[in-house]
């Protein structure tokens, strides 16, 4: 009797990789100064940047933010208010309330809300911080202006929200989007963190022309070196073509550059979360009102 044919078996495709987000992100977006998106994946220790994207306006960011699909986003601005600030101002002090009341209030009306709170405090201190400033080095969320990061969570964070984006432990799990949005998550990202690592107080860019220096260019070019090498503390590598390191060299406002830093730290929190550990790397028991910058020490 005849040996049976083998089965035929067919080749296992490899499961897509995670789509990874990192995203420079603008209170104003223009065509000159849009905001910047990094796509890419990790594996095997190394994070390839597939594309960069750019939306010169927020009805743009939210549609491209918005679109069908599953990724995990690293976005540099600030997700929450400090504490003291919204105590003050008898602000909710659950987050996602807060960010609505936030969110109905106009420019103008934020900063003579925040101007009034440092007028009335000392020299010195005039600034409420959250508790994840310190060790990432980042600026307050309430300052309106150098960097006006109060207003880039004005503009974001609702937006994100209306996306259906998950902000993991700032809402419940089960706010998660459903299935027709997809599983999108939108984590707080500093590339300062990265940058001073590598150039300690070295300046690697500036939106004047005219202080785009060659000093400038030596630092992006350092800073790009190290994190093709894995010099940082995420320990991954960087992986670029020859035509995306020029591109993040050449840009002379870094925002290419920064968004790619957000993105490698994007990538580190998704290894966390594989790892088993709690909410993709946040530090355990950060405030659910003032958010986490994920990688701070």
């Amino acid at each position: 009797m005849a040996a049976p044919a083998p089965a035929r078996t067919e080749p296992v495709a490899n499961p897509p990789l995670p789509q990874l987000l990192g995203c420079d992100f603008s209170s104003s977006p223009t065509r000159r100064k849009p905001v910047v998106l990094a796509w890419g994946h990790v594996q095997a220790g190394r994070v390839q940047l597939s594309r960069l994207e750019f939306a010169d306006s927020h009805d743009s960011f939210s549609e491209i933010v918005g679109a069908p699909g599953d990724w995990l986003g690293g976005f540099d601005l600030p997700f929450g208010l400090p504490r003291p600030l919204v105590e003050a101002l008898g602000w909710p002090l659950v987050w996602e309330d807060c960010i609505q009341h936030y969110a109905s209030l106009s420019r103008a009306d934020i900063r003579a809300c925040f101007k009034a709170f440092c007028d009335a405090r000392p020299a010195g201190s005039k600034f409420a911080h959250r508790a994840t400033d310190l060790p990432a080095g980042s600026s307050s969320s309430m300052k309106w202006v150098n960097p006006p990061v109060a207003y880039m969570l004005h503009a974001g964070v609702p937006r994100l929200l209306a996306a259906g984006v998950h902000f993991p432990g700032l809402q419940a799990a089960d706010a998660a989007p459903g299935a027709v949005c997809g599983h999108r998550v939108a984590l707080e990202a500093y590339p300062g963190l990265l940058a001073r690592e590598v150039l300690g107080r070295r300046s690697y860019k500036s939106d004047d022309r005219a202080r785009q220096s060659a000093e400038r260019l030596i630092a992006r070019k350092d800073l790009v070196t190290a994190l093709e090498m894995g010099r940082t503390r995420l320990g991954l590598r960087l992986k670029v073509t020859h035509a995306q390191r020029d591109a993040l060299i050449d840009d002379g406002s870094a925002d290419m550059l920064d968004a790619v830093l957000c993105l490698m730290q994007a990538a580190w929190a998704s290894l966390r979360d594989q790892e088993g550990a709690p909410l993709y790397g946040l530090a355990p028991g950060f405030d659910p009102l003032e958010g986490w910058i994920i990688s701070a020490p």
